[in-house]
C-alpha cells in the first residue's frame, strides 16, 4: 500500500457498494469486495498512523499491518462496532507497538525531487506570501511538536476526535473508554 494513496479522497462514489455490501462479500471470500474495502480505508488509516507515529515510514507500516490484519480476520468480524472503528482500533494497537525512532533520525524528511518554481509562477500565485508561509510552517511545526509530546492516550483521542473528526461516542468505543473519559482527555 502506497502512502500516496493517502491523497485519494475517502468518500464513496455515487453508486458504489456500501461498506456493508462489501463486508458481506469479503466475508464470503470475494477478493474484489475485500480489495475495495482495503482501497476505501487505506487513506484514513494511513493519515491516522501518520498523526500517531509522526513519520511516513511508520505510518505506512501501521496502515499496511492494519489492513493486512483486517484482510486476515474479516471473516471473523462480528460487527459489534463499525468497520472504521474496528480499523482505527487495530491501527492504534499497531501504533503503540511501533518502536520509537532514533534520536539521531532527522526530525523531518523532505524530497529533493520537488520541482522548483519559476518567477512567473511566483508572480501569478495569489497564495500566501513567503512570510505567511514561514509563519504557517512554524505554527505547523509547533502543533506537531505539541501533539508529539502528548502521552499516547491523549494523542490518540486528539487525533481521532479533532483530526479525523470522529464523534466522541465512536472514539470512546474505539479506545474502550467512556465518552466522559474522551472529553476529559481532550480537555487535558
Amino acid at each position: 500500500l502506497s502512502p500516496m494513496a493517502a491523497d485519494i479522497p475517502a468518500s464513496h462514489a455515487a453508486g458504489s457498494p456500501s461498506d456493508e455490501e462489501l463486508l458481506t462479500g469479503a466475508r464470503q471470500g470475494d477478493p474484489a469486495a475485500l480489495e475495495a474495502l482495503l482501497v476505501r480505508y487505506q487513506p484514513q488509516i494511513y493519515r491516522f498512523g501518520l498523526r500517531m507515529c509522526g513519520n511516513v515510514d511508520d505510518a505506512g507500516d501501521v496502515a499496511q499491518e492494519s489492513l493486512l490484519s483486517m484482510a486476515r480476520s474479516v471473516r471473523n468480524f462480528r460487527g459489534d462496532s463499525s468497520l472504521p472503528s474496528w480499523l482505527y482500533t487495530m491501527a492504534g494497537r499497531f501504533c503503540i507497538k511501533m518502536p520509537r525512532r532514533s534520536k539521531f533520525a532527522p526530525a523531518r524528511e523532505e524530497s529533493l525531487d520537488t520541482p522548483g518554481t519559476t518567477a512567473a509562477q511566483q508572480l501569478a500565485d495569489p497564495g500566501p506570501s513567503p512570510e505567511q508561509n514561514a509563519s504557517n510552517r512554524e505554527l505547523a511545526t509547533a502543533l506537531t511538536h505539541a501533539i508529539d509530546t502528548l502521552d499516547p492516550g491523549q494523542r490518540e483521542v486528539l487525533v481521532l476526535r479533532d483530526i479525523e473528526g470522529l464523534p466522541a461516542a465512536e472514539v470512546a468505543k474505539i479506545l474502550g473508554i467512556s465518552v466522559d473519559a474522551v472529553k476529559s482527555r481532550l480537555h487535558r
